[in-house]
């Protein structure tokens, strides 16, 4: 594959950054993951990989994407009557490693949302996430992906968020999490959780600017042409949604 001019012009640029010290003075993290499961968001997934694919060029960034097998993970959904007008319009993914035998050395897991944290067998991600999370340095969920993480006992006792579209049956999971609205995502020590779907980007960039600096964000903004929400508790569809107020949004506290 050739990198177009301007392709090639924007991973220069990036390159060129000099970060400024990240807020977080631990050793920012090399090895991430992302746990995948039948029916996952793409947006869930690729929207905040995007700006780390971008950071990659400054930073070693190791990426690992796991699943029950190797096999291709498809985005078709988990329950075929979701499919109302039979459509085909999926695409899959390949992993890199199995749930049952993950990295070792993972720092920062990403779980996704999606039909299938909602209504597909999440069983074994469950499980990883209950195993893995006592030795990451961070945990990120976006969308519904946070039942996932409530599922697994993680999100007990914390702040966060989820899709407010789904807000009824994604906070019914996690009957002893700290659920937030309006928000738009939540930081609770290692664990910062995002709103629907491209509310991912936002807690992504947010992420950036706290774990890797404030220079490197505000450079990959300007590259990939976004507009960030910088503003956690901007969440128009908390309302949209006739979602109660509850919890504190102004209450992110980072670290790990």
């Amino acid at each position: 594959m050739r990198f177009s001019s301007y392709a090639l012009a924007a991973l220069s640029s990036i390159t060129c950054v000099f970060a400024s010290t990240p807020s977080n003075t631990t050793s920012p993290p090399k090895n991430w993951g992302v746990a995948l499961f039948h029916s996952f968001d793409s947006i869930d997934v690729f929207g905040p990989l995007n700006p780390l694919w971008y950071l990659s060029f400054s930073l070693q960034l190791n990426l690992a994407l796991i699943a029950p097998t190797l096999s291709p993970v498809w985005v078709e959904p988990s329950n075929p009557t979701l499919n109302h007008q039979n459509s085909s319009f999926w695409f899959s993914v390949n992993p890199t490693h199995t749930y049952a035998d993950p990295p070792k050395d993972i720092e920062v897991l990403l779980i996704p949302g999606g039909p299938g944290a909602r209504m597909g067998n999440v069983d074994e991600v469950i499980q990883f996430v209950k195993k893995t999370y006592p030795n990451l340095k961070y945990l990120i969920t976006t969308c519904t992906g946070a039942g996932i993480a409530a599922r697994a006992g993680v999100l007990d006792g914390k702040r966060a968020t989820t899709n407010k579209k789904a807000w009824n049956a994604t906070t019914a999971k996690g009957p002893n999490v700290k659920w937030v609205s309006p928000a738009r995502w939540t930081v609770d020590g290692n664990i910062w959780t995002s709103s629907g779907v491209t509310s991912g980007l936002d807690l992504i960039f947010a992420f950036i600017e706290e774990v890797y600096g404030k220079n490197y964000a505000k450079d990959l903004q300007g590259i990939i042409e976004f507009n960030r929400v910088k503003d956690a508790c901007d969440d128009p569809f908390a309302e949209e949604h006739h979602v109660s107020p509850s919890g504190d949004c102004r209450a992110n506290t980072a670290g790990n």
